[in-house]
């Protein structure tokens, strides 16, 4: 005679079967390796400063210098007596 075999138990262990293929198929298709994220962020950082390092002046920067450029030739004019 043959062994009983209890087919829900049977199925499911299938379907975790075809799930971990599923999943490997696409770690190895979409996946990377920590090496390779670390080294993409590296070189990110490494662009975003080598253009930050180009600017002549951040925006903030040129606008606060606008700003104390006419702060100090309003004071200036006002300083001078009119005679």
């Amino acid at each position: 005679m043959s062994d009983v075999v209890n087919l829900n138990k049977f199925r499911k262990r299938k379907a975790r079967e075809q799930a971990a293929k599923r999943a490997d198929a696409n770690r190895r298709k979409h996946g990377r390796t920590k090496a390779e994220r670390n080294t993409e962020s590296r070189l990110r950082r490494q662009a975003e400063q080598r253009l930050a390092q180009h600017h002549l002046q951040t925006p903030a920067t040129h606008a606060e210098a606008l700003d104390v450029s006419t702060e100090q030739s309003g004071t200036e004019d006002e300083s001078t007596p009119s005679s």
